[in-house]
């Protein structure tokens, strides 16, 4: 199996599929692409990625991009560890869960770049914009962890690290987070495969 993810590794799309190859204790190859130089667009990568952005995978003669698509095939392809709850209603709660994330709070998206996790933070302060989506997700989260719990279901899933990630991207640049979420976010960022994929060795920054 191939991974393909950023040079930079500061996809969260590719941090998915990563943790969930790893929670699923597949074997893969990793290769990187230069997003800033446009690798993702031309040649086998493009051929091979019908979005032509990362992460994309490929498992023998069938690659598939988006990661939500890549962790649900993972999980129903394979055995091993479950990626997501078998439950029905809990199952759909987590793939909203990861299609909200992906589609939706822009300006935390923006303001809060995965660079402030991997490499350092802002002092920017967050514009209104970002305080308001910073507010919907601080009340989604709560409502989705109100049971107390250290996951948002019984176990943990693949959903616990793209909303650990989302929250991360505010606790990690020192923005005021509720403390019940940061110690959630807190915890999601121990797990072993989480810790995989931040020990990877990232290159510098060029220089703005």
């Amino acid at each position: 199996m191939l991974l393909y993810v950023d040079t930079q590794f500061a996809s969260p799309y590719a941090m998915s599929a990563f943790v969930a190859l790893h929670e699923k204790s597949l074997a893969f190859e990793m290769r990187t692409l230069d997003l800033a130089a446009g690798e993702n667009r031309g040649g086998d990568y493009a051929r091979r990625s019908l979005s032509q952005r990362v992460p994309t995978l490929v498992d023998g003669d069938f690659s598939l991009s988006e990661s939500s698509a890549i962790t649900e095939y993972l999980d129903e392809a394979y055995p091993g560890a479950a990626l997501y709850p078998t439950a029905p209603r809990q199952r759909a709660r987590a793939r909203q869960v990861q299609a909200w994330l992906r589609s939706d709070l822009m300006a935390i998206r923006q303001e809060r770049s995965t660079e402030v996790m991997f490499y350092r933070p802002t002092p920017a302060p967050l514009s209104a914009a970002a305080t308001a989506a910073a507010e919907k997700l601080f009340a989604a989260a709560e409502v989705l962890l109100a049971h107390g719990g250290e996951n948002l279901f019984d176990a943990w899933s693949i959903a616990d690290v793209d909303l650990a990630l989302m929250l991360n991207r505010l606790v990690l640049n020192g923005d005021a987070v509720p403390a019940a979420l940061a110690r959630y976010a807190a915890h999601q960022w121990t797990r072993p495969s989480v810790q995989r994929w931040l020990a990877l060795s990232r290159p510098p920054l060029e220089q703005t």
